[in-house]
């Protein structure tokens, strides 16, 4: 937010209960009433959100290799701004965008190293000096981004003021600039493929898994996953693909659970990916995660015709999501009927009805197969 011009210069990482902080949620404050219709300078969001901003939202994303929510939340904010921005545009900023910043989960750093590092001053320094952020924007602070190349600071009376943020970073193993970053393209990758489109947080990953190709190993739930992993199930390569998790299955919920497990295969020396139409908040960890399959497996997605065994291959430096599947063999293929459960409490007349019951037809004359 900061980067699109909605924060104060510099605000992003200063710790609550400080006296710094206190003095910029002051001014904040201030600068917000101003900007009403009843202050001195009406600033209506709508007229500083535009093309402009959404574009350098996105290049600072790419930069810090931020969270995968953010290939939701920009879309969605776009569109209330009336304009459209999909995940073409974040693929192809990618491809400009140089990797700057090493933080967690793509790093060993928190936030407050990046800040001190120089954080967001630096951070902006280096992108618009590169020329890959639009300067003449509009901001809270007026147009262009030249306040947010300082930084805010306390003087000995305790008023708030700014300084020039540091010319180059502190810690470059936290924070980089553009001759030297930590890679030449943005931090997430869009994947196209035969299972759909999805999204991958390739800055988190190490750089020898980013090509994986394994057999599939199906479930419908992250607590399915577990109970296999907890059975001692799984035992080889695989690629766990993890469906009906999106926003018209079941509501898209958090399916941090299954890092744990996979990383605990990933490091006993296995190939180990997942794919998912869910979500994973910012794609935490270190196991490559297609993420946000769609469509998804409740639409009709490519993703539901997956069965245990299949060939898939994830391949983030080509930006594909394939299955290795004879074409005559996967086109032969239904998609599944899936009954999705309450989230709750399931009501008499459903508590007795298999709620992952899944229908797949077979390649050949055999019969359909029911799977739970």
């Amino acid at each position: 937010m900061e980067i699109m011009g909605l924060h104060l210069p510099g605000a992003s990482f200063v710790n609550p209960n400080t006296p710094l902080r206190d003095a910029l949620t002051r001014a904040a404050t201030e600068r917000a009433l101003a900007m009403t219709s009843l202050g001195n300078n009406y600033t209506p969001l709508g007229q500083m959100l535009d093309e402009r901003a959404f574009v350098n939202g996105v290049v600072g994303l790419h930069a810090i290799g931020g969270s995968t929510n953010h290939t939701l939340h920009l879309v969605a904010m776009a569109a209330a701004a009336g304009l459209t921005l999909n995940w073409n545009d974040f693929a192809d900023l990618a491809e400009v965008t140089p990797l700057l910043g090493r933080i967690y989960p793509n790093g060993g750093a928190d936030v407050n190293h990046f800040h001190a590092a120089g954080g967001m001053g630096v951070l902006m320094r280096e992108l618009v000096g590169a020329g890959l952020l639009h300067g003449n924007v509009s901001t809270v602070c007026g147009k262009g981004l030249d306040a947010y190349l300082q930084e805010p600071m306390l003087d000995a009376a305790g008023t708030l003021s700014w300084r020039e943020a540091p010319i180059a970073s502190g810690d470059t193993s936290v924070l980089r600039g553009v001759a030297e970053p930590f890679q030449a393209t943005g931090g997430i990758t869009v994947l196209d493929g035969d299972l759909g489109r999805a999204v991958i947080k390739t800055s988190a990953v190490a750089p020898e898994r980013h090509v994986i190709e394994a057999p599939a190993r199906v479930f419908h739930s992250q607590e399915e996953l577990q109970k296999a992993f907890a059975a001692g199930e799984l035992t080889g390569d695989m690629i766990a693909v993890v469906r009906f998790q999106g926003p018209k299955a079941n509501g898209m919920p958090e399916l941090h659970k299954l890092m744990p497990p996979l990383g605990a295969l990933q490091d006993r020396g296995l190939k180990v990916a997942l794919v998912t139409d869910g979500r994973l908040s910012g794609a935490s960890g270190k196991v490559p995660a297609a993420i946000h399959v769609t469509p998804e497996a409740v639409e009709g997605g490519a993703i539901g015709k997956i069965r245990d065994g299949d060939l898939i291959r994830l391949d983030a430096v080509a930006g594909r999501l394939d299955v290795l599947v004879e074409r005559y063999e996967w086109n032969a293929r239904v998609y599944p009927r899936k009954r999705i459960c309450p989230p709750r409490k399931l009501v008499s007349v459903a508590s007795s009805l298999p709620c992952s019951a899944t229908v797949l037809a077979a390649p050949t004359s055999e019969p359909a197969s029911l799977t739970d």
